[in-house]
C-alpha cells in the first residue's frame, strides 16, 4: 500500500495499514526535515520517503494507493496508478470500512463544520455518544480505530475526501447545496458535483438520504436516490422533512404527525444561511435517533462554530464579528446578509 501525504489522515491510514500486516510505503514530497511524523512512522518499520516522488514508487505490486484529498490527481504518481490500474482512494474510503454502519456523512459548499457541529452536539443531548471527525478536528480513520461501535462518527466531508471514495456508504447522508467553488482543483463545476454526489452513491433503503429541497442540484439528485428521503427545505411544507411554518422548524416524519421543534427567534445562531443549517442538522440527527428535545435545546444555545460570524467584541458601538471561515464569495454574500441591512464594512482579502 502506498499513502501519498504525511498529514494527519496519511500517518492514520499508514499506522492502521501497517498493523494488519500490509507493507506500507509513506511518501511525501516535503523535506524529511518538515515531517516531524515520518520518525515515527519509521520507528514502527514502515518506509517513508520524502523530498519528492520517486519514479518507482509505484509498480504493479502496489494494491492501492492511498492520497491526502488535497493531493491533486494531475501529479505524476497519481498519473503512473491509474495506468496501472491501481485503485486510489481517500482516506474517507478506509475509516467508512473501519467505521462500519455507524457513520454520518456530511457535504456541501457551505454550512459543513456548522451542521457537523450541531449535529454532533444534538446527538449527544439525546444521550448517544458521537464525535466529530473529517475535515473537522480529527483524521477519520483515527476516530474509526479509537471509539467504540456505539458511537456515531459524524463526518465532515469535502469534494476532495469524496472524490476519491468507491465503497463509501454513511447510514446518513446529509447533502447542504452546491456552489461555484474549488474549481482550481476540479477543472469543472462537473467533476466538482459528481465530487459531491458520491455522497449518496452507495446508499440502500436501509440508509436515509438528508437533502436541501430548495437547491436546484440536491433536488435533482433525490429521484434517483435508492435511500429513504428525508429532505429539510426553507421555502415549502414537506409531507416528510424538516421545514419551516409560521416562523417555527417543524418535523414530519413518515407515518406520523408533523412536530414543531423551534420557533426561528429562539435560535441563537445568526443569518438565514444558519437557520438551513439548524434544519439539515435536525433532519440528520433526528434520523440518527436524536430526541426533539435534544434538537431544540441546541438551537437554542449555540452560538455558531469558530470563525464563523463569531463574535469578538463590541467598541464604540462597532460590533466586529470573525468570518474567516468564509472561503468563498457565496458564504461572505450570506453572511453580510445576515446583518439586515445594518451598516457593515467588510474588510476581506486572500
Amino acid at each position: 500500500v502506498v499513502v501519498l501525504g504525511l498529514a494527519r489522515s496519511g500517518v492514520a491510514v499508514a499506522e492502521w495499514f501497517h498493523r494488519i500486516g500490509a507493507k506500507v510505503v509513506v511518501n511525501d514530497k516535503k523535506e524529511r526535515s518538515q515531517c516531524p511524523e515520518a520518525d515515527t512512522l519509521s520507528a514502527l518499520g514502515i518506509s517513508v520517503i520524502c523530498g519528492g516522488h520517486p519514479d518507482d514508487l509505484l509498480d504493479r505490486d502496489v494494491a492501492l494507493v492511498v492520497k491526502n484529498p488535497g493531493i491533486p490527481y494531475t501529479i505524476a504518481p497519481i498519473q503512473r496508478a491509474q495506468e496501472l490500474g491501481i485503485e486510489i482512494v481517500t482516506e474517507v474510503e478506509i475509516a467508512s470500512l473501519l467505521a462500519g454502519r455507524r457513520m454520518i456523512g456530511i457535504t456541501g459548499s457551505n454550512g459543513k463544520t456548522t451542521t457537523t457541529t450541531l449535529v454532533t452536539q444534538m446527538l449527544e443531548a439525546s444521550g448517544r455518544k458521537a464525535v466529530a471527525a473529517g475535515n473537522i478536528g480529527r483524521a477519520l480513520t483515527e476516530a474509526a480505530l479509537a471509539t467504540e461501535e456505539d458511537v456515531w462518527l459524524v463526518a465532515e466531508l469535502s469534494s476532495f475526501q469524496l472524490k476519491g471514495t468507491v465503497s463509501f456508504r454513511p447510514k446518513v447522508a446529509c447533502l447542504l447545496n452546491l456552489y461555484e467553488t474549488h474549481l482550481d482543483y476540479h477543472g469543472t463545476m462537473e467533476d466538482y458535483a459528481a465530487s459531491k454526489a458520491k455522497l449518496f452513491a452507495n446508499l440502500t433503503e436501509e440508509d436515509v438520504a438528508v437533502y436541501n429541497r430548495d437547491d436546484a442540484f440536491c433536488r435533482s439528485l433525490a429521484p434517483k436516490l435508492r435511500a429513504r428521503l428525508f429532505p429539510f427545505s426553507m421555502k415549502e411544507a414537506l409531507e416528510c422533512g424538516v421545514f419551516v411554518r409560521d416562523g417555527r422548524i417543524v418535523a414530519a416524519r413518515e407515518g406520523g404527525e408533523a412536530e414543531e421543534l423551534i420557533a426561528i427567534r429562539e435560535i441563537a445562531m445568526k443569518g438565514s444561511h444558519n437557520i438551513e443549517n439548524a434544519l439539515a442538522a435536525a433532519a440528520a440527527a433526528l434520523s440518527a435517533g436524536a430526541e426533539a428535545e435534544a434538537v431544540r435545546s441546541v438551537l437554542s444555545g449555540f452560538r455558531g462554530v469558530e470563525h464563523r460570524l463569531e463574535f469578538v467584541r463590541e467598541k464604540d458601538g462597532v460590533q466586529f464579528y470573525n468570518d474567516s471561515k468564509a472561503t468563498n464569495p457565496t458564504a461572505t454574500v450570506r453572511s453580510i446578509e445576515a446583518f439586515e441591512g445594518r451598516p457593515v464594512v467588510l474588510v476581506c482579502g486572500g
